[in-house]
């Protein structure tokens, strides 16, 4: 089995070939986001040529993915002309094979669901915290999608009413005070060289920093108890680069313990398992499944 993958985010473009069982010749480029969707269709076809031939394409992509027609449903200004790309058409037509399309996070969900943290769960909630919070929903084995394919877009939470601002986008709200760029904003108010999670962290016996970082978990926390009380799931995934400091997962299990409610108890807060390979798995499964279907 051969098959082509790639995770387009807006700063690198992450591909390889899935064997059925593993990633091999993996590669990492520039998305060029700048020059546009039509620009960025270019350039994917021109990398997956690279890989040819392939049985199959799994595309793990950012933005709001119409996973019925394998377009994007919509993408902010990060990707200019992004949205309305009819991703699959393109590449099934320049290829001649099944091609797959999923909004990365719900790749990454995917990825963890058939090969990771996830595994033998079918029911859970997954949150990525990065430059956003991304979330993905896993119910019954699948991802849920929602009206416009965009349900699990937890970084929307309202936590900070006080700061809601008419126009502005996510003000207020969860990836505004979880988000890791939401960290770097407060630790830079204590030392402006702490540009970064590896930096702060870095610093973490400073009292200052090791309290925002402190403050930083209990937002995360805060739209965590929401959603257990809302979905009530088994088990929660948390993912991101950052992820990786063992005393941000340790704290969140600690906290949140002991502020839901005694009824939503029975649930499990993971790490993600498969780091920034996880969409690049889902999207090899989703096109694994389309030469079945």
């Amino acid at each position: 089995m051969r098959i082509a993958v790639l995770d387009i985010g807006g700063t690198s473009i992450k591909s390889g070939i899935w064997n059925g069982n593993a990633l091999e010749e993996q590669r990492e480029w520039d998305t060029r986001a700048k020059f546009g969707g039509a620009y960025l269709m270019e350039r994917v076809k021109e990398i997956l040529h690279t890989y040819a031939p392939f049985e199959a394409v799994g595309i793990s992509t950012a933005g709001q993915v119409d996973t019925v027609r394998g377009s994007i449903y919509y993408a902010n200004d990060n990707i200019p002309g992004y949205t309305g790309r009819r991703v699959r058409e393109i590449l099934e037509r320049e290829f001649r094979v099944p091609a797959a399309v999923e909004n990365d996070v719900n790749a990454a969900a995917l990825g963890e669901l058939h090969f990771g943290a996830g595994r033998g769960c079918p029911f859970f909630l997954c949150l990525t915290y990065g430059t956003g919070v991304g979330g993905a929903i896993v119910l019954e084995g699948k991802i849920v999608s929602g009206s416009t394919f965009s349900a699990g877009s937890f970084g929307g939470i309202v936590l900070h009413p006080e700061a809601l601002r008419p126009g502005e986008e996510f003000s207020g709200c969860y990836e505004k005070y979880a988000s890791v760029t939401a960290l770097v904003r407060e630790a830079e108010k204590i030392d402006a060289s702490l540009n970064n999670g590896r930096k702060i962290f870095g610093a973490f016996e400073v009292p200052e920093v090791r309290a925002c970082i402190d403050r930083w978990i209990d937002e995360i926390v805060y739209g965590l108890i929401s959603l257990v009380h809302i979905f009530n799931p088994p088990l929660i995934l948390l993912g991101g680069g950052i992820l990786a400091q063992t005393y941000i997962v340790d704290e969140v299990r600690r906290r949140i313990k002991g502020a839901v409610s005694s009824g939503f108890s029975g649930f499990e807060v993971r790490r993600t398992r498969l780091g920034n390979q996880a969409g690049l798995m889902g999207a090899a499964w989703l096109a694994q499944r389309s030469l079945t279907d």
